[in-house]
């Protein structure tokens, strides 16, 4: 029987120590200096805030980043970021322990065992994805790989003596770290069934310990109580509370706290019955496709080749180290079959299983080829983070193997160290990932953020569409204060029956003048009085979640009349995002500036408003009377009304522009819109000039727009062929309550 007391099976923790402080360098160097687009904004605005991202809610990581948070060094956003950096590194560092155990099965020398280690943490921290993610807190990922990795570790201890004096605590461990990962988020349960595996191979009689069984159960148990936090911060209405898990309306209180809307709220956030996932039998596109879409990502791991300039190596590597995965698998069962049955389990979980549990429609850049397949609105490739991670650490025993093979054949005794370039290839993704796995100098949504933010007039309604134009506003807004009198209103969250109480309960803040715009100065900008919506909660309630009709809708408020066609409308009928829209419009009109930000291509036109939509910059102003043509307010064939100085003034104030090309890259094609957005205002702001006669000045400015494209690789947009809307750039993350029936 195999003990840890075995002089080649004791861990090389300071190895270990030292291979997680150089992968955390390695992170340093590339890390982001501030936020990111998709829900990087969303986390960092949550976690400083102590507020609820979108359901789950993952309390665990609001806790661990508001720690983060409150360290002494850089920004906020800088600070989430480098949490991310730190749980990747630790999990670098496991890895190495475990590569190294399985190694020290049927490599004698010490000094081979940790190469080999050192090879596995390095390819592990250097995939793609793993990198992308560790360099910017986008989401929670990288945590719950710090969970798999640690369990990962107990479960190779527990396999090493699941009869010593420790074994017991050690299953007790693991099961309160599942729980306590659950609440990271819900893939923290994936690495259960590889333990369930483990244990029925090796100790089948556990199972039958019911005492053991009854502890792992409370230890679970515990570990679920973080989620705790949401109902008790929601009941403070932090600026950031999604979902709304509390029945608490104006105060926290034992008798809200602990009633039946409560549970039902707390529940349905943990469930996220928000998205309405299908049933796993109604697949939201073919399995084969599914596959595929993991093998694309898979491709990315050892060369992301975001411009497809390189499809052919990028095709090499990704079979080269899915054999090398193989091969390793192979090794891994055939010399060290006890951690075997837990990683082989794991592997087989994180890959085969989680593609099938996902059930993703056709990935963003999966198939382009394919006209008219539904999509996810980005690419998922971070759900598949441990898998690229755990077969990273096959690949790396895959290496070895070959390693050896060389050694053995090159001597009568095995030349290691003559063989050992054969290692090189394990530096292939460092190389070939830097340049787009690096986050280093990337600013451009921090001041996307600012530039729309300023778009607006003071105490203005900002109507969004999605993640990428309200999250890095909400960071700028809660997290660095930016302009904390426009309020946001994002319409794929308008459907749910919680947001609008939310926006009901936002103060009104008041404008700094001297913070903001030059172009807004010189003039008073009077406090609203009244809530940005007329609506009280149980009015609210009664708003249905779509209207069923497929005739032509009247909106009369003022001077406004506004004929609204269904079947402009996204889905062929008004939601009550739409509904809720017009009524804050009608609310607000002669109260507050309504903004339309231009992200949401055409749903100013959709609406009926066409008449009134004037071009301010990156946002749309819906004006109180129909517009007429002045020296200032120039009609655009096919673009509408643009405000001429007022866009001029505000494009020389924006920051992202220089930002995008200062960077010169934009490896998530997905988001590409919101350059394409700058370049767009900045070709119809140009039209406009050349109108008014001032050619010079419009061709400097198109020249500016499209370096913005140069710096994003999006020119061929914009030459030669029509530019796409930028409007998937700002499409939510994940689908936003009720589904609706699509006009037939």
């Amino acid at each position: 029987m195999r003990t840890v007391e075995n002089e080649a099976l004791r861990p090389s923790y300071r190895a270990a120590a030292v291979m997680s402080a150089a992968v955390l360098a390695l992170y340093v160097v590339t890390l982001a200096p501030t936020t990111a687009m998709w829900d990087a904004s969303e986390y960092i605005t949550a976690a400083y805030t102590l507020g609820i991202p979108h359901p789950p809610g993952n309390p665990l990581f609001v806790l661990l980043g508001r720690v983060a948070s409150l360290l002494p060094v850089g920004n906020v956003a800088y600070r989430i970021n480098l949490l991310a950096a730190v749980c990747s590194a630790l999990a670098a560092g496991i890895w190495f322990l475990v590569a190294e155990r399985v190694l020290a099965q049927w490599i004698e020398v010490r000094w081979v065992r940790r190469a080999g280690a050192i090879l596995a943490a390095v390819l592990s921290a250097t995939a793609f994805t793993v990198w992308n993610q560790s360099v910017v807190n986008e989401k929670v990922y990288t945590v719950s790989l710090a969970f798999f990795a640690v369990v990962s570790w107990l479960t190779v201890l527990w396999c090493d003596d699941p009869d010593g004096r420790r074994a017991d605590r050690i299953l007790l461990l693991i099961a309160y770290l599942i729980g306590l990962g659950y609440t990271n988020h819900p893939a923290g349960f994936l690495v259960g069934p590889a333990v369930a595996t483990a244990v029925l191979v090796r100790r089948p009689r556990t199972l039958l310990r019911w005492r053991l069984i009854a502890g792992a159960v409370v230890a679970l148990a515990v570990g679920l109580t973080p989620f705790a936090l949401e109902p008790i911060r929601a009941a403070h209405h932090p600026a950031l509370n999604e979902g709304d898990p509390t029945g608490c309306t104006d105060r926290i209180g034992f008798k809200c706290t602990f009633s039946d809307t409560t549970v039902r709220r707390l529940m349905a956030n943990v469930n996220r019955e928000q998205y309405g996932k299908p049933d796993l039998s109604d697949r939201q596109a073919p399995l084969s496709a599914q596959i595929g879409m993991w093998w694309l990502y898979f491709k990315w791991q050892w060369l992301r080749d975001p411009y497809g300039s390189q499809s052919v190596v990028q095709n090499v590597l990704a079979l080269f180290f899915f054999s090398l995965g193989i091969a390793g698998g192979v090794v891994h069962y055939r010399r060290d079959r006890a951690s075997f049955w837990f990683f082989g389990p794991l592997v087989a979980t994180v890959t085969v299983a989680l593609v099938y549990y996902m059930n993703f429609k056709y990935g963003a850049s999966q198939s382009p080829e394919l006209a008219g397949v539904a999509r996810e609105v980005r690419d998922r490739d971070y759900f598949y983070l441990w898998s690229f991670s755990a077969w990273s650490v096959w690949a790396a025993l895959g290496l070895v193997a070959a390693w050896r093979f060389l050694a053995e054949r090159a001597g009568p005794t095995p030349r290691w160290s003559t063989t050992a370039p054969v290692l090189l290839f394990g530096a292939l993704p460092l190389v070939g990932n830097f340049r787009a796995a690096s986050r280093a100098g990337e600013w451009a949504t921090r001041e996307w953020a600012r530039d729309i933010l300023n778009s607006v007039e003071p105490y203005g309604i900002l109507i969004t569409g999605g993640d990428n134009d309200t999250f890095p506003l909400w960071y700028a807004q809660e997290v660095e204060g930016v302009r904390r009198d426009v309020t946001v209103a994002v319409t794929s969250l308008l459907n749910t029956d919680w947001y609008m109480r939310g926006l009901l309960r936002r103060p009104a803040y008041r404008y700094d003048t001297a913070a903001g715009p030059a172009i807004y100065r010189g003039r008073e900008w009077r406090v609203p009085t009244k809530p940005i919506l007329s609506l009280n909660a149980e009015q609210l309630s009664q708003v249905p979640e779509y209207l069923d009709v497929r005739q032509p809708l009247i909106f009369e408020q003022g001077r406004i009349h506004a004929v609204i066609d269904p079947r402009r409308l996204e889905v062929g009928v008004p939601l009550r995002s739409d509904l809720l829209v017009l009524q804050m419009l009608k609310d607000n009109l002669g109260e507050r500036p309504f903004y339309i930000s231009r992200t949401t291509a055409g749903y100013a036109q959709a609406l009926g408003l066409d008449a009134y939509a004037l071009t301010q910059g990156l946002v749309t102003k819906i004006a109180p009377a129909p517009l007429t043509t002045s020296a200032d307010t120039v009609l655009v064939p096919a673009l509408g009304h643009v405000d001429v100085g007022r866009s001029l003034a505000l494009w020389k104030s924006y920051g992202a522009p220089a930002a995008i090309i200062r960077r010169g890259d934009w490896v998530d094609r997905p988001s590409a819109g919101i350059p394409a957005l700058y370049t767009m205002t900045a070709l119809t702001l140009g039209q406009a000039l050349e109108q008014q006669g001032r050619a010079s000045e419009a061709q400097r400015l198109r020249e500016r727009g499209l370096d913005v494209a140069e710096g994003a690789h999006i020119v061929d947009w914009f030459v030669g062929a029509a530019p796409p809307s930028p409007a998937p750039a700002a499409g939510s993350d994940e689908p936003r309550g009720t589904p609706v029936p699509a006009r037939p």
